[in-house]
């Protein structure tokens, strides 16, 4: 018989620490770490020069006031797209779900309705549209590229129809409710004033924080993008938090697209084309991870930051608008190998 002692069997449960790969670092360590600090510290910097070089035309409540409402729409939108990247998964079809919402909400303002039930109606309609996301890439087993690129079109479609590809501009009764939504200010001073689509950014920013810090799903979300069949083994419900991440999503974008067209004070079916690419390039620009398992609240607010700043400071030192697009480019690409670099040195 043999003396040795008996080797335990290996554990199979895995926990979730493990998952995310959670090490002790100290508060210091966690910010210089996070790429949404130097994000920061970028955005900074071209704002000190910016206001040295344009003090008269850059550095003014009214220029602050303008990009800062500016970027509150990509930004909300920017706050969905996280869930969705955390898990490993993307979603092209934000900026149909806009337009789609737009008509919504304006064809039940033009119809009468009261302001609330257009918002609910727009609300819904992005939801849905989640939700097929959701239900296809999680039971179908699809690609979410592929299916959100398809709802892509078909959202877009769908909206061009229900409009009758016209504008839609003769609000009702509740018109002005709706309006208040995205052109209301709150008066800090007599020449400083906040956007209502600011605020309504600071505070879905601060709550998702909450939920990745302090909820289980937001653990489950990251554990998902970290290790998905490690997931599984802990007995997260992949399937069903992958569903609901396309939701909200959905209601994300939303969200945005009434803030919107309350602003505008129309709706249009060409609403939010090309914007999934700036919310994801304002999520990715903060932190989180194409390949899943990372990514921050505070990020998606500062990613969408710096694209309007870099867009603004452009257009105040003259440089073509064509020109846009190559800046937020570099810094997209500038962003992910940075990420690549962090996630080197982890491993």
């Amino acid at each position: 018989m043999s003396t040795e002692a008996a080797k335990p069997p290996p554990q199979a449960n895995v926990s979730i620490e493990s998952v995310l790969g959670v090490q002790q670092h100290n508060v210091w360590q966690r910010i210089i770490g996070a790429q949404s600090f130097w994000v920061t510290v970028a955005l900074i910097l071209i704002c000190i020069v910016m206001s040295w070089l344009q003090p008269a035309s850059f550095a003014t409540s009214e220029n602050f006031f303008n990009i800062t409402r500016n970027f509150s729409f990509i930004g909300i939108m920017a706050l969905g797209m996280t869930a969705v990247i955390a898990t490993g998964g993307i979603d092209l079809s934000v900026g149909s779900i806009m337009g789609l919402t737009a008509v919504a909400s304006g064809l039940v303002l033009e119809a009468g309705y009261p302001a609330w039930l257009a918002v609910l109606v727009g609300l819904a309609a992005g939801g849905v549209t989640g939700l097929i996301n959701g239900v296809i890439i999680a039971y179908a087993g699809i690609s979410p590229f592929v299916t959100t690129l398809g709802m892509l079109s078909i959202a877009r479609s769908c909206a061009v129809v229900l409009s009758g590809n016209r504008m839609i501009y003769k609000f009702g009764p509740g018109g002005l409710g709706f309006k208040a939504l995205g052109s209301g200010t709150l008066n800090i001073t007599p020449t400083f004033q906040l956007s209502y689509p600011l605020l309504f950014l600071i505070v879905l920013t601060a709550l998702l924080a909450i939920v990745y810090k302090m909820t289980s799903w937001g653990r489950h979300v990251l554990a998902i993008g970290g290790n998905e069949h490690a997931a599984l083994l802990t007995g997260v419900p992949v399937n069903r938090i992958k569903v609901q991440v396309y939701v909200v999503s959905g209601l994300a974008a939303s969200f945005a697209a009434i803030l919107a067209v309350g602003w505008e004070g129309s709706a249009i079916n060409a609403l939010g084309v090309t914007y999934e690419l700036l919310a994801i390039s304002a999520a990715v620009i903060g932190g989180a991870n194409l390949m899943g398992g990372e990514a921050s609240a505070y990020g998606a607010f500062i990613g969408a930051a710096l694209i309007f700043v870099i867009r603004n400071s452009l257009l105040m030192a003259g440089v073509d608008s064509n020109w846009q697009g190559t800046f937020v480019g570099l810094f997209l690409i500038g962003a992910v190998y940075l990420g690549k670099i962090r996630g080197a040195k982890r491993e």
